[in-house]
């Protein structure tokens, strides 16, 4: 059997939780996702708590949509510094039960997806701009099994983190990547699916705990968006819990 789930952009969890974050830091945020209400509500949240932001409706594997999305940022706002790319469909199945449509929406909606917003975000980002894709620690774990797709696009995001950092370093533009593990919709599927697993992959998490999109991922990408963060670029940054080991 095989498992395809749209992901929310920034309208829940994880996106969610790193918009509000950067809100929260001063940074007037562009909430995306292929559900208008959803990041509309996001963007309502910011601005109650007294943010700047506003809502975009895009679906990601729709390039036209994308070609539109970053000129009508950057005519909103002004101007673009920060590039977050969080959307991914999620792809579950053993290699054997994938089909080819599953694995190609993976892979459209994530590494494809984090590519064409990237390029259509240099011009703009030349000079004092940063990246952060989100990769997944299913990617780096010693038996992907079940999870193939979704890792297999995961760690080409983390491969076009590092390309890019490399690449566009000297147009000052940093790139890095987080692999979160937090609470999120996907998450939430995953653990009423299969919730022995789901018990034992908490297990292997040394804090015991799923991460809180906006408290525990979110700081993370405001860390790595902020001056402290000037001399870092290419990297990989696991927020979860101490459970990835990065080699």
């Amino acid at each position: 059997m095989c498992i395809r789930a749209r992901g929310p952009g920034a309208g829940l969890g994880v996106g969610r939780g790193i918009s509000r974050s950067l809100a929260a830091a001063a940074a007037r945020v562009a909430v995306a996702g292929r559900t208008l209400g959803k990041v509309e509500d996001t963007a309502a949240q910011i601005r109650a708590s007294g943010g700047d932001a506003h809502a975009f409706a895009c679906d990601v594997m729709d390039p036209d949509q994308l070609e539109r999305l970053v000129p009508d940022v950057v005519e909103r706002f002004g101007g673009l510094s920060i590039l977050v790319n969080n959307a991914q469909t999620t792809v579950h199945g053993h290699l054997l039960d994938l089909s080819e449509d599953v694995y190609r929406d993976g892979m459209d909606s994530g590494p494809l997806a984090t590519l064409r917003l990237m390029r259509a975000c240099h011009p703009h980002l030349k000079g004092h701009g940063s990246i952060v894709n989100l990769g997944s620690a299913a990617g780096v774990r010693w038996d992907p099994s079940g999870y193939g797709g979704y890792a297999a696009a995961k760690e080409a995001i983390r491969v076009l983190t590092r390309t890019a950092a490399c690449e566009w370093g000297v147009d000052g533009i940093r790139v890095n990547a987080i692999l979160p593990l937090a609470s999120s919709p996907a998450l939430d599927d995953w653990a009423a699916e299969r919730p022995q697993e789901a018990e034992e992959y908490l297990r292997t998490v040394p804090l015991g705990r799923l991460g809180d999109p906006e408290t525990d991922i979110g700081p993370a990408v405001v860390f790595l968006c902020g001056p402290a963060a000037r001399y870092i670029t290419g990297h990989s940054l696991p927020v979860d819990g101490g459970q990835a080991l990065m080699r």
